[in-house]
């Protein structure tokens, strides 16, 4: 398991997206092969915690990702929950609102989704996108989305103060490595379904992204909600680097069977 250390983003401080290396592979001395192998056992860790916190039934993980475009969500979720019951785990896709969704609170959707007791939900894009793909595409004026980052330093308070342990992960990439993936999508007729023109305008809006990002995990990373930065661009370390973040996080929450019942002198029949 890595060291978590160098991905969280300290409260208080800037995230500095620009100074952190989306290819390290800190703390992993393998390559691609050795590092698919070393996340097996962190899949069977995580399996573990997550029957334990399913049993528990007392605490709550909400886990969310976002990344720019072909930042690996989606792969991300499949590796890194390959084995984990998926009666107990959830994953919430947050596209753009319809207009039911319009007419509440940007948050109103949010909150529906969030885990119950002994649950894991996982947010594919979040309530996050209020704060970033309005403000880059002027979708609301800046003193909107500004107010925003408090509502949600405190919406995910008051999660974790009713019991939801809450994990934000930023898959953090680099240009080049998106232009590669864009053209993967092109050329490989298997990944072509992937592939949306429009992201070619986001492309385009790179740098105002990146400026967006960055205000948005420095203002809202929290003791009770951290941020985590994950180098993303090598896709089996960024699997073993969110395994590893979220053992952590379940091992910290602790969760433990209930007490086995008195079962002297029950026969099965």
């Amino acid at each position: 398991m890595l060291d978590i250390a160098p991905y969280l983003v300290t409260p208080g401080t800037e995230a500095n997206l620009a100074a952190r290396d989306t290819r390290s592979t800190e703390g992993f001395n393998g390559g691609k092969l050795e590092g698919k192998e070393a996340l097996k056992p962190l899949n069977s860790t995580l399996a573990e915690l997550q029957t334990r916190l399913w049993a528990e039934s007392k605490q709550k993980l909400l886990i969310i990702l976002q990344a720019m475009d072909t930042g690996g969500k989606d792969g991300t979720i499949r590796s890194v929950f390959e084995g984990v019951n998926p009666q107990g785990v959830r994953v919430w896709g947050f596209g753009a609102p319809n207009e039911w969704e319009l007419a509440h609170d940007y948050l109103w959707r949010i909150h529906q989704r969030t885990p119950e007791n002994g649950g894991i939900a996982i947010f594919n894009r979040s309530h996050y996108e209020d704060v970033l793909i309005v403000r880059v595409k002027g979708l609301v004026s800046e003193q909107r989305w500004r107010q925003r980052f408090d509502h949600i330093v405190e919406f995910e308070r008051l999660l974790a103060d009713e019991g939801t342990t809450v994990v934000k992960l930023f898959l953090h990439i680099s240009k080049k490595e998106q232009k590669e993936r864009l053209e993967a999508r092109l050329r490989e007729p298997d990944k072509r379904w992937k592939f949306n023109v429009a992201d070619l305008e986001d492309r385009k809006l790179w740098e105002d992204f990146s400026v967006a990002y960055e205000e948005a995990i420095s203002r809202t990373s929290s003791e009770h909600a951290p941020w985590y930065v994950v180098p993303a661009d090598r896709k089996w370390y960024r699997d073993l680097a969110v395994a590893s973040i979220l053992i952590k996080a379940l091992e910290k929450m602790n969760p433990t069977y209930p007490p086995e019942p008195d079962l002297e002198g029950v026969v099965v029949e």
